[in-house]
Parts: C-alpha cells; sequence; structure tokens
C-alpha cells in the first residue's frame, strides 16, 4: 500500500524476509558482485539477465515512447518480469540506482512506479539506491561497511572488465577470458560475504592479475576502439545490442573507461557545485574525503597494475580533468557531462583513436557531450576517426553494425603501410600514446 506520508509504497523491514529484489541488468559483472555483497547482508536479490525486442516492447507498452531509451529498457525489463510468471508480485521488489542528478535518470523511479499502476502492479515496491537520500525505506538501509564492500565490488568489476576487454581478442581458447572472469566473479561475491578487508581486495589484484596473465594468448595486433556515451547505453549488453562482443568479432579491442570514474566524477561535481556556485558548504568536508577515498582506491589499482607490466592500467582520474580543461566547461554535468568528453580525449590520449559514442534516444545531454563535441575533440585529435551510434526503440541493428563496420574498414585503412614520401607526416601527427600508459595491444604485443 501507498504509505500517505511519503506518497510511495515502502520497503518495510518485513518485506527484507519475504521480498526478492529485482535488479536491471547494466554491468553484468560489477552487479553480481554488488548482488552478492547485499545477499550477504540479509537482502534476497537477483539480478535480471533477460534480452531480446520484448523488453523494449515491454517498456514502450507503460511508458511514453517519447521517454529516453535506458529508460524504456529498464522498466521494461522489470514490467516484463513481473508478468513472466516467475515471481510472485506479492514477494517482489525493484530497485533502481540513482545519482540524485538532473538527468532523467533521477526521475525513472516516478515513471517506473506510474507504468506498475498501468500494469496493474502499483502495490511492488521500488527502492530508490542513492546516496543523495532521495528516498528512505525502513527495510533497505545502505550502511557504511555496506556501502564500502559495495565499492570494492565496483573496483573488481571494473579491473575483470578491463582484464576481459584486453584478453578476449587474443585468446588462443575461445571464451577462455569470459569463464575465468566468471569463476573470479563467483569467488569474489563468496568472499564478499565474509569480513573482507581491503588488504584482501589489493592481494585478489594481484591473483587476478596472474590468472588472466596465464591464459593462452596469440601476438597479434588489433584494431583499438573505444566506447564512450551514456552510462547504461555504454555498458549494457541490453543497451548497446552486444556492442563488445560485435567489436571483438570484428577483429577489435574494446577499451571502456570504467564504473569507478563515474563515481568519481559524481562526488567530484559537488565540490564544483561549491566552487562554482557556493552550493553544498555543510557537506565539503565529506565530499573531499569521499572523493580522496576514491582516488586513493583508483590509485592503488593503477599502481598494482603497472607494476605487474603485463595489461594496461586506467588512467587516473586527476589526469581526466586535466586533459579536459578549455574544452569544455566543468559547469556542464547534466548526465555524464563534461566527462563525456573527457573521456573521449583520455582515449585519444592513451593512443586509442577509434571512439564509438552510443547515443541513446531522448537524451539531450549525451548528444550536446558526446555528438556535440566531437567537432573539438577531433580539433585537437585530428588523428581521431569517431563514430555516434543511435540507440532506440525503433533504430536497426543491421544499420548500427554497418556504421561500425565503414568505422572499423576506415580505422584498418588508417593501419596500412603508406609510400615513404607520404607516411612522414600521418605518422608524426598520431604518435600519441601516452609513455607511462601504453595502450593495452602494445601491453600484449610486448610479452
Amino acid at each position: 500500500m501507498v504509505n500517505s506520508e511519503k506518497g510511495y509504497v515502502v520497503f518495510t523491514e518485513a518485506m527484507k524476509a519475504t521480498h526478492t529484489i529485482l535488479v536491471p541488468n547494466m554491468l553484468p559483472m560489477h552487479f553480481k558482485i554488488i548482488g552478492k555483497v547485499l545477499g550477504q547482508a540479509g537482502y534476497k536479490v537477483e539480478l535480471l539477465e533477460t534480452s531480446g525486442p520484448r523488453i523494449a516492447e515491454a517498456g514502450l507498452k507503460y511508458v511514453h515512447n517519447d521517454t529516453c531509451y535506458p529508460a524504456i529498457l529498464v522498466i521494461g525489463q522489470f514490467i516484463d518480469a513481473l508478468q513472466s510468471g516467475k515471481y510472485d508480485p506479492d514477494k517482489v521488489a525493484l530497485i533502481l540506482f540513482q545519482t540524485g542528478g538532473g538527468c532523467r535518470a533521477s526521475n525513472y523511479i516516478h515513471l517506473l512506479r506510474k507504468a506498475l499502476e498501468k500494469a496493474g502492479l502499483g502495490h511492488v515496491p521500488v527502492i530508490s539506491l542513492s546516496l543523495a537520500g532521495l528516498e528512505t525505506h525502513p527495510g533497505f538501509r545502505l550502511t557504511v561497511p555496506l556501502a564500502m564492500k559495495m565499492m570494492y565490488g565496483v573496483l573488481y568489476g571494473d579491473l575483470l572488465m578491463t582484464l576481459v576487454n584486453q584478453c578476449k581478442p587474443y585468446e588462443l581458447e575461445p571464451g577462455s577470458a569470459q569463464a575465468l572472469a566468471a569463476n573470479w566473479t563467483e569467488r569474489l561475491a563468496r568472499e564478499m560475504g565474509e569480513q573482507a578487508s581491503y588488504r584482501q581486495v589489493k592481494a585478489n589484484y594481484r591473483r587476478i592479475l596472474d590468472d588472466f596473465a596465464a591464459l593462452p594468448m596469440e601476438k597479434t595486433e588489433k584494431v583499438l576502439v573505444g566506447v564512450v556515451g551514456e552510462i547504461f547505453v555504454k555498458y549494457s549488453p541490453l543497451g548497446n545490442n552486444n556492442l563488445e562482443q560485435f567489436l571483438v568479432d570484428e577483429g577489435a579491442e574494446v577499451v571502456i573507461p570504467g564504473l569507478l570514474d563515474f563515481c568519481l566524477y559524481c562526488v567530484y561535481n559537488n565540490l564544483l557545485d561549491h566552487k562554482l556556485y557556493g552550493m553544498q558548504k555543510r557537506m565539503q568536508l565529506a565530499y573531499r574525503a569521499a572523493y580522496r577515498y576514491l582516488l586513493g582506491k583508483e590509485r592503488d589499482l593503477i599502481d598494482i597494475m603497472v607494476r605487474h607490466g603485463r595489461f594496461a592500467p586506467p588512467t587516473l582520474f586527476t589526469h581526466t580533468i586535466g586533459l579536459v580543461q578549455g574544452t569544455i566547461s566543468m559547469g556542464v554535468k547534466m548526465g555524464e557531462g563534461w566527462l563525456l568528453t573527457a573521456e573521449m580525449l583520455e582515449l585519444a590520449d592513451k593512443g586509442v583513436s577509434n571512439i564509438v559514442c552510443t547515443q541513446p534516444f531522448g537524451c539531450l545531454p549525451n548528444h550536446i557531450c558526446g555528438k556535440g563535441m566531437m567537432k573539438p575533440v577531433k580539433a585537437q585529435h585530428p588523428e581521431i576517426n569517431i563514430v555516434a551510434i543511435d540507440y532506440d526503440a525503433g533504430a536497426t541493428k543491421v544499420n548500427q553494425e554497418n556504421r561500425l563496420k565503414l568505422m572499423l574498414a576506415n580505422a584498418q585503412q588508417r593501419r596500412a603501410p603508406l609510400p615513404v614520401q607520404e607516411a612522414a607526416a600521418p605518422l608524426q601527427a598520431t604518435a600519441r600514446t601516452d609513455e607511462s600508459q601504453p595502450a593495452s595491444g602494445e601491453f600484449l604485443r610486448a610479452v
């Protein structure tokens, strides 16, 4: 029943023992680990891994087609699950991760509740998981120890995603990298339920790196392709029609900035609010502490990867901030905001000159900070090859893949050896790989 004071169905303490919490699938490895962490805290959590046209169809049935594509997919996946007969609607709750920013992602929860009402499921509780404290639910409390374990899940997920992407195109045994990541995901999820310490987390980093380094891989040269865009479509196989696998099948190595950078971006924006607008004065000490904490964790991971020496580490967030200065205002922070532009510059700085910018329908900030910033990015990096791919319920997979194939063909043509008299200038223009953080293909070719 709707709580008259709060205006929504509350997830009560009693529901913790009786209800299964369904989680939408954005980052499979990350969310599986985080789901296990929540499970060890006493919650029954299940990650939805359904896919196919019926997900978008379910979303379009209960959400206006003018709504952003990620909202259509997330709401469609929830309603499809509730109508599948697999779950008892009286013993199920839904959870949404929210940033509290100006993007419509912070309004998904209201769109979802409206859709549930239309589907006759208005009694299903929807939990808002947000550090901004947008809503409260007596049966779901995000404590500091629980938040820290979930952050470890983000770190593990970023590392596993990075290693899979750097190994998958070169593996001699197809599927071995993904299988190893799945094994580690299960192992880490079990460990996270115990008294996980940060010392153990760093020890696991080294073990994971050693295991992936032991995979049989061929020494070939692949085209490096970066992926940026709106957070859901960038990461979710459901949202981008299995973009990563398609690129690998076409002979590319995929490079994707991790989720930790988006977490840092969200915290850093609160510091910017104080600097630019005089806001968030009372919370400045807390935000500064959170920023230093997250940045320290990223630095530790980078240091361990550099010392290991086999795989390309991520870029430190402070360096990414430095790259975007003077290109776009740091006050542009709706949705992915300035981070989207910064990630394109970060990839170019690492020597990844081919970039796919995933554009979901209805995401105005993404079109401004992604597609709208391509010209300034290309002005700084003439060698860069960027393609914007639109993802929405009406876009065909064939058109998306044809545009991707055209980009890859262009990338291969640029790599083709030129006559000596023609090659000098282009080679000088493209030599922008950061020596301290080489492109991952170079790491694999060096071993």
